[in-house]
């Protein structure tokens, strides 16, 4: 994913998972990548599937306030995002963000309309990745 090529990423952990059984971290593994393929909906599904196992892993909820966000779902992606904001106690960077981007675009809904949000993902340790905008 590193390397922008979520598709070998994906099946990779398709390949994990069928190895070593559904963990939460592969469903938010593979959530992020079909994120970054912009599979928005697949990319919910099991984003909230990892959370209904590990439901309070800051990251996951923060992926899951990005695509919700890319869903034009901003009352849901602004109770997202503080869960994850206050999950990581206010240390994360991307998460703040996020959630800045959440409650600016709730106040404004025509706020951004013009310009996509283009996003990054970055590793954060072996297995843990967060999205990123990009400037």
């Amino acid at each position: 994913m590193e390397a922008g090529e979520f598709e070998l990423a994906l099946q990779s952990f398709y390949r994990a998972a069928a190895e070593h059984g559904t963990t939460p971290d592969l469903l938010a593994a593979a959530g992020t990548a079909n994120l970054g393929l912009g599979r928005l909906g697949q990319a919910e599904d099991l984003l909230r599937q990892s959370l209904d196992i590990e439901p309070n892993h800051a990251e996951t909820w923060n992926n899951l306030g990005v695509v919700l966000m890319e869903q034009d779902k901003l009352p849901e992606a602004e109770l997202v995002l503080k869960k994850a904001y206050a999950l990581d106690n206010g240390e994360s960077d991307s998460i703040r963000d996020n959630l800045r981007l959440a409650l600016a675009k709730a106040e404004n809904p025509a706020y951004d309309s013009e310009k996509t949000q283009e996003y990054k993902l970055v590793r954060r340790g072996s297995s843990d990745y967060l999205i990123r905008q990009t400037p």
